[in-house]
């Protein structure tokens, strides 16, 4: 299975691509009423990294551990190396419009499980996934926004 999402926001493509490497802005993006809690992580993802969380779905805890890699100035992949999925690959990148615009790209290719629970879960997480990233979209630009405040 293949989804992919683009969206624009209002800041410099070095803004934008910094915001994504902070391992807290994953939590800060995820819509109500999903909340992630996270159990390890760096403060800034390097290549190599990992993190564990929990996303709790409801009274539904789903734990998902997850590994950076090809980390680049203006790109990044997670994958996940225990979780919902069967093969979970997030492939983040972020293009500059002009000097004040940035086109964040998500794409992931996923494969469920096998297991008829798992495969309920990860097919109701994939076809949430427009609502998702349309809710990382809007966050992620009034974030962003609100750094440009404060500075």
């Amino acid at each position: 299975m293949n989804y992919s999402h683009k969206f624009k926001v209002k800041a410099p493509i070095d803004k934008v691509a910094e915001f994504h490497r902070r391992a807290d802005s994953m939590a800060a993006i995820t819509p109500p009423p999903i909340i992630t809690q996270m159990h390890q992580a760096p403060t800034q993802l390097k290549d190599g990294s990992e993190m564990a969380f929990t996303l709790w779905l409801g009274p539904v805890p789903i734990h998902w551990r997850a590994r950076i890699e090809q980390l680049t100035q203006y790109s990044f992949v997670d994958r996940q190396l225990s979780g919902p999925f069967a093969k979970w690959v997030h492939q983040h990148t972020f293009q500059a419009v002009d000097a004040a615009n940035t086109i964040v790209i998500d794409k992931i290719e996923a494969e469920l499980k096998s297991h008829w629970f798992w495969k309920i879960i990860g097919m109701s997480m994939w076809f949430t996934l427009p609502l998702l990233f349309a809710y990382r979209g809007w966050k992620t630009a009034r974030l962003l926004a609100a750094e440009r405040v404060i500075e």
